[in-house]
């Protein structure tokens, strides 16, 4: 994994300055490629300029190291992410864990050390998940991660690369719940956890709650009821120069504020995951239908 991000970096780092057309970047996943070709149409059609995708940028480490060194002008993050893997500040207390307080604390943080603005929030938050096949919550009466901890020494446990190592990830999850799984996590890319767990090669994944496979699937998402993961606000990040360049980017952050409800995504997703359906035509139906 570590060979394979660090190429990534480097190819970011060494590619040729880019034109003075906008850029909007995606992590490698669809949601991500979803709410990149958003912000990217949104800009299109505030500003009438072109805007050049750069998606499929690994993990929010890449898509951060790329904002920063203006390879990319923006791309859509999650609030809880940045606090923890990008800006390495610790978990708030539970009490502080509410989503106006911790997008300050991400808007300030950002303007401060990298001169990037944090656009209001999208409208949903997607939050990591652990999730579980149907039958088996049935059978069991699962409905809170808290109700998982007397099975998972049974259990095998499905994570991502990143949700493995990052502060907000396995270990503090672990801690927080005392869980204890049969043998170490498998590590897998993201879009092999929902078959893994179908298969039966795993028992629980750690997903993202606007993953389309939970609805396929029929699985279900067990409650965080310790509240140990922070808030996954959606947000764009967009550098300041880039705006002060084209303001109409502030313009297009502001008009997709609050319009992108969880179902909006669940929806998109599915129809690029499930019925391989062309990324930008997706989201351009979608914006016809909110009137943007």
């Amino acid at each position: 994994m570590w060979a394979f991000a660090m190429g990534a970096l480097l190819m970011v780092g060494c590619a040729p300055p880019r034109a003075s057309r906008m850029v909007i970047g995606a992590k490698n996943f669809t949601e991500q490629v979803v709410l990149g070709e958003l912000l990217a149409q949104e800009i299109e059609a505030t500003t009438g300029e072109k805007v050049d995708r750069r998606f499929y940028l690994a993990g929010s480490y890449i898509c951060h190291q790329a904002l920063v060194s203006g390879r990319i002008d923006g791309y859509v993050e999650y609030t809880g992410t940045a606090l923890t893997a990008i800006l390495k500040q610790p978990l708030p207390p539970v009490g502080e864990r509410d989503e106006a307080t911790v997008w300050r604390q991400v808007r300030d943080l950002y303007a401060s050390r990298y001169g990037v603005r944090v656009g209001r929030g999208l409208g949903f938050e997607d939050t990591f998940a652990m999730v579980v096949r149907g039958d088996d919550a049935r059978r069991l009466g699962l409905k809170t991660i808290s109700d998982a901890v007397k099975v998972a020494p049974d259990w095998r446990l499905g994570v991502g690369y990143e949700f493995e190592e990052r502060p907000d990830g396995l270990r503090g999850l672990e801690a927080a719940y005392g869980l204890h799984f049969k043998e170490a996590p498998r590590v897998m890319d993201l879009g092999l956890l929902y078959r893994a767990l179908e298969v039966g090669q795993v028992d629980m994944v750690a997903g993202n709650s606007t993953d389309s496979p939970i609805r396929t699937l029929g699985l279900v998402v067990l409650e965080d009821d310790r509240h140990y993961f922070p808030p996954y606000e959606a947000v764009p990040l967009v550098r300041e120069d880039s705006i002060r360049r084209h303001p109409g980017i502030g313009v297009a952050m502001e008009r997709l504020a609050g319009k992108v409800s969880a179902e909006d995504v669940r929806e998109m997703n599915y129809a690029v995951d499930t019925e391989h359906r062309d990324v930008g035509d997706v989201v351009r139906e979608f914006r016809q239908r909110k009137g943007l």
